[in-house]
């Protein structure tokens, strides 16, 4: 049941996996302007490829995408994403049994996200080579097809008969 709540709160944004301070805090059980200040405290451990706060835009395009709540109810604040080492780096900088247990349980998420996402490639590259195969084989039987109806339009043409004919038949 955790790993579907996590899963609903991995957005996609700037090609990258990433999860929100809001969402992030909710999760490790801390009100958000805490995680913001104990990140603002240790900002050295978070470089962009960790941490990014969205533009206006991006902000925007996320309230209206999933419904998550306004501005004002972000205190204004424009939100930060976490990449996968970003969450992983929080769990060191919040303290406390939960933010640990709940960074482990993300990055297992983050994880089975990254297996299913290879898993779905690996099959997607094989569907490609059938439909190769299907298609080569789809003109092999054309070429087949078009032979044969040429023994077929031969034998459309009525034939003259052989053999002993009597009288009436000539």
């Amino acid at each position: 049941m955790i790993d579907e709540v996590v899963m609903n709160k991995i957005h996609l944004i700037r090609e990258q996996k990433v999860m929100l301070d809001k969402d992030l805090a909710e999760l490790y059980g801390v009100k958000p302007i805490r995680l913001r200040e104990q990140v603002k405290r240790n900002l050295d451990r978070f470089p962009l490829n960790f941490m990014f706060q969205l533009t206006p835009q991006e902000t925007e395009n996320i309230l209206s995408q999933f419904a998550i709540p306004s501005r004002q109810q972000l205190g204004g604040i424009l939100p930060y994403a976490f990449t996968e080492h970003g969450v992983l780096m929080l769990s060191n900088v919040l303290k406390g049994e939960k933010p640990i247990q709940m960074s482990i349980r993300i990055i297992e998420v983050f994880v089975k996200l990254r297996e299913t996402i290879l898993l779905h490639k690996d099959i997607s590259l094989l569907v490609q080579e059938v439909e190769k195969r299907l298609y080569k084989q789809g003109e092999k039987i054309e070429v087949l097809f078009n032979y044969l109806s040429k023994f077929i339009e031969k034998d459309e043409q009525p034939r003259t008969l052989i053999g002993f004919k009597t009288k009436k038949e000539q």
